[in-house]
């Protein structure tokens, strides 16, 4: 068994945004020394919406900026407001905010501030502080089952002060919505005009009587193409299935410049796209809504942990790296989830675990689980943090006592991803009124509602 003596360790979270900021909340809990390294000036992650993506020179040269939120301006969320929050700290409608039930980014944003004001979380966090190197102390030395502590280097991104301090364990948080995955199409290099990924689309206007060919059907796909139809010229929504949903259907049924395409064979160098099915168009802009990749260029496990096609591994229950544990561990890896509380569920288990109330299996368990968990499961190495299970986020709650999902948050859940494949275009501003009673319990908190509302931003 892999176990810690209970006492308070030295931990340093990487990332401000909502698994960051939810497991400095839960290690200081159990008792632990906590700081957090955000590389923004402020908390929220990807909520934390940066409007300019690209600077100028002296010369009037644009050149694109390394950027974190992938948020663009129009984005409301894609799921309500009643399972989005922590479970003790719900995402209730405030007057004078966006009260909508799918509100927008913004409104997140102004839920986490409230979130970190209501728990003082903001004297944890050092910000403007890349974090630019994680390791393995005396790496050289190292031996599994022996006490690990961690080096981190940091740079304040304002003065270039470069920082390195030792802790006890190290929390990654930092997001997994930030490097742009991108397709391998044949003549992408030879293109000469321009191609962005969704990363850094922010508004519809410079796109203005264009011809743009959008790349993917998700949400961001989904969002940017019916944006784009009230100023582009012609809008080309390319897929990798043409079943698509009746949603989605109707919106392209709607709009006369709105067309649907299966995926590109060629990009050509004067400006054509060459679909499989032998149809072409010349298009002015190509944006890739093609998901993101995970990013761990700061972590130097000597080759324990690694990115392969998107698998962040080997990780035992996404969480933690067996022989690693429980001084490396990871918050917010997993996807298709009701995202809040499982990763409230996540930062309970490892400060318990770090704090020695809770015990892990050992190495070779946790690795053998590892494997027959996900490969044996024939499980793609791109869908290996997808979860959509409901069942496997219940039994994962039960390592630290986290109360199950409640079986209306459930509901509200799967009634509003039906909605949204029916009427893509109206799911945010319309619902069954039946469901009106999870609101009112879903407003009944553990704390007044008159004590929330007066939390200061």
């Amino acid at each position: 068994m892999v176990s810690e003596n209970l006492s308070s360790k030295n931990v340093c979270v990487i990332g401000a945004g909502p698994s960051g900021l939810v497991s400095a909340r839960e290690l200081r809990k159990e008792g632990h020394s906590v700081l957090v390294l955000e590389q923004n000036h402020d908390i929220g992650g990807q909520w934390l919406y940066q409007s300019k993506v690209q600077d100028e020179d002296s010369m009037g040269k644009k050149t694109p900026l390394k950027i974190h939120s992938s948020v663009y301006n129009s984005l409301r969320l894609a799921s309500p407001r009643e399972i989005m929050g922590f479970t003790d700290f719900p995402f209730i409608a405030k007057k004078g905010r966006d009260m909508r039930r799918f509100p927008s980014h913004s409104e997140m944003f102004l839920y986490l501030q409230d979130f970190c004001s209501w728990f003082e979380l903001r004297e944890m966090i050092r910000f403007n502080t890349r974090v630019e190197y994680v390791g393995i102390v005396d790496s050289s030395e190292f031996d599994i089952g022996k006490r690990i502590r961690w080096a981190v280097r940091s740079k304040e991104i304002e003065t270039g002060i470069v920082c390195e301090e030792i802790y006890d364990a190290v929390v990654v948080a930092n997001g997994h919505y930030s490097m742009p995955r991108l397709p391998i199409i044949k003549g992408m290099d030879v293109w000469r005009r321009r191609q962005l990924h969704s990363h850094v689309y922010r508004v519809p206007q410079p796109f203005s009587n264009e011809i743009v060919v959008v790349v993917g059907n998700s949400v961001s796909g989904r969002d940017i193409s019916r944006e784009l139809v009230n100023v582009a010229k012609e809008v080309h929504l390319s897929v990798k299935s043409l079943e698509i949903s009746k949603g989605l259907s109707k919106v392209i049924a709607k709009y006369q410049n709105l067309h649907l395409h299966p995926q590109i064979d060629t990009l050509y160098e004067d400006g054509r796209v060459l679909f499989v099915d032998g149809t072409f168009i010349t298009a002015d802009t190509i944006i890739y809504c093609t998901g993101y990749s995970y990013s761990l260029p700061f972590l130097d496990t000597k080759g324990i942990v690694t990115v392969d096609d998107d698998k962040v591994g080997p990780l035992y229950e996404h969480t933690f790296p067996p022989s690693l544990a429980p001084s490396l561990s990871f918050v917010g890896i997993p996807k298709k989830i009701i995202v809040f509380p499982f990763f409230e569920s996540q930062a309970k288990w490892i400060a318990q675990v770090l704090s020695g109330k809770r015990t892990l299996p050992s190495c070779e368990e946790m690795m053998k689980e590892y494997y027959h968990s996900r490969d044996l499961a024939g499980i793609l190495k791109h869908n290996a943090h997808d979860i959509a299970n409901f069942e496997y986020c219940d039994k994962y709650g039960d390592r630290c006592s986290f109360p199950h999902l409640e079986e209306w948050r459930k509901e509200l859940c799967l009634s509003s991803l039906l909605n949204a494949e029916m009427n893509l275009e109206t799911y945010r501003d319309s619902w069954d009124d039946d469901l009106q009673l999870l609101q009112e319990v879903h407003q009944s908190p553990p704390f007044t509602q008159q004590g929330y509302e007066s939390i200061v931003i």
